[in-house]
């Protein structure tokens, strides 16, 4: 007896090929991987997707001050004005978010979402929102949010079943996970089988 994979000689009552460590029972058939791909295929309409406003925003992580450049041996370093005082600078903007839970909760500022959200080493957030979720859907560190120009933006933490943005205005985008998208009031956010809406 040979081995189909390998072409060995085996004993007769072998189980299994000692060159290859196959089955005697396997075949080139079954060793072949399938293919990851999915088999189909979509054609996007490039020119209506273009024209859709996706929402998505894009801002810095170290946020939009400009770096300070370093002084010159030599030179002295130009004046910075003072911050202005705290009472001077704008309040930041308050949503309220009604999870499918019952629970109502305000925030500002960032803050992530979760079944026991947990901040990266060296993150700061301002608020840390834990969703009670018997059915484990959402996860742990599911979604962060916070806030551009008055609006509120949402950015998936790579979820296990990822986000989905229902705007009042517009048909459901999924989150592409680590891209911030913009959130109005009205609009429902939904975390596998939870979701919240943005007041």
């Amino acid at each position: 007896m040979r081995c189909r994979i390998c072409n060995a000689e085996l004993p007769a009552e072998a189980m299994f090929c000692g060159e290859c460590g196959s089955s005697t029972s396997a075949t080139p058939e079954t060793r072949r991987r399938a293919d990851p791909r999915p088999g189909d295929t979509t054609v996007v309409d490039r020119l209506r997707s273009s024209q859709r406003n996706s929402g998505v925003i894009s801002v810095p992580v170290d946020g939009f001050a400009a770096p300070v450049p370093l002084p010159e041996a030599g030179v002295a370093s130009p004046a910075v004005p003072p911050a202005p005082p705290a009472e001077d600078q704008p309040a930041s903007p308050r949503f309220t978010l009604r999870f499918s839970t019952g629970e109502t909760l305000t925030v500002f500022g960032t803050g992530l979402i979760g079944r026991r959200p947990l901040p990266q080493p060296g993150e700061e957030f301002d608020h840390l929102v834990q969703i009670a979720d018997r059915t484990l859907s959402v996860s742990k560190t599911h979604l962060e949010f916070g806030e551009h120009d008055g609006v509120l933006w949402v950015a998936d933490r790579f979820s296990g079943n990822g986000t989905v943005v229902r705007r009042p205005d517009d048909g459901a985008l999924r989150c592409e996970p680590g891209r911030r998208y913009l959130v109005p009031r009205g609009s429902r956010v939904e975390l596998a089988e939870q979701s919240f809406v943005v007041v």
